[in-house]
């Protein structure tokens, strides 16, 4: 069921208190810097934050006291496509869609993934579909001749978790450290995502950490 929150600088006493009739519609996006309005729709949403790191080595003291649990470490390649057209002409005017391939090395996994998420730098929902693909360098090339490559980002990823909350520490190339949480719903309430979120952030020492209010592939185009 799609519903309407008000999000503001994801507090979530301000959640709780703002919840809205369902509507059919994609989500809209408020400019301003401390709100964000989302409308959900039937696509899996995240609530995300991204910021630079200097080093690691601080991080890894402070995720034991958050209890996290490391996954995995793995390399990943990821081609972006540009998207130019989509549904909804209002999705272009409030975020940028993007759409890439994600290659795994260490597993041969690959997934087509498609997100809408605003370019805000503190956190931010990022609503996303994506699927398995099975043949990877045949729909690479059907996509890139079909819509073009618009550039490639290649990165480590050390995957921690901390129940719903999946931590990445980033290594991407030309770029620098980064860490990344994605809070994933799954069933949960809004309010308890966004505190388990903001915990997170809290028990990390994020709130003074430099954010990124964009996808890594447009650092890797401003770059070049």
């Amino acid at each position: 069921m799609a519903f309407r929150c008000l999000l503001r600088a994801c507090n979530p006493k301000t959640l709780e208190s703002n919840y809205r009739y369902p509507l059919d519609r994609k989500p809209v996006f408020d400019e301003g810097k401390t709100e964000q309005v989302l409308i959900f729709k039937n696509m899996a949403t995240n609530l995300e934050f991204k910021a630079h790191c200097q080093s690691f080595e601080n991080l890894y003291s402070r995720l034991a006291d958050l209890n996290a649990t490391h996954r995995e470490t793995v390399h990943q390649t990821d081609t972006y496509f540009y998207v130019t057209q989509v549904k909804d002409a209002p999705t272009l005017a409030t975020c940028k869609p993007r759409l890439k391939l994600r290659e795994i090395d260490e597993t041969g996994e690959a997934w087509l993934i498609y997100y809408e998420r605003p370019n805000h730098s503190e956190s931010r929902y990022s609503q996303y579909q994506l699927s398995k693909v099975s043949a990877p360098s045949t729909l690479k090339t059907l996509l890139t001749v079909a819509l073009g490559v618009e550039t490639i980002v290649q990165k480590q990823r050390e995957v921690w978790m901390f129940k719903n909350t999946r931590i990445h520490l980033d290594t991407v190339a030309d770029l620098g450290q980064f860490i990344e949480l994605e809070t994933v719903f799954q069933g949960q309430t809004e309010f308890k995502a966004a505190d388990e979120h903001q915990h997170v952030k809290r028990t990390l020492h994020l709130g003074t950490a430099d954010p990124v209010a964009v996808s890594y592939s447009d650092l890797v185009m401003q770059k070049s």
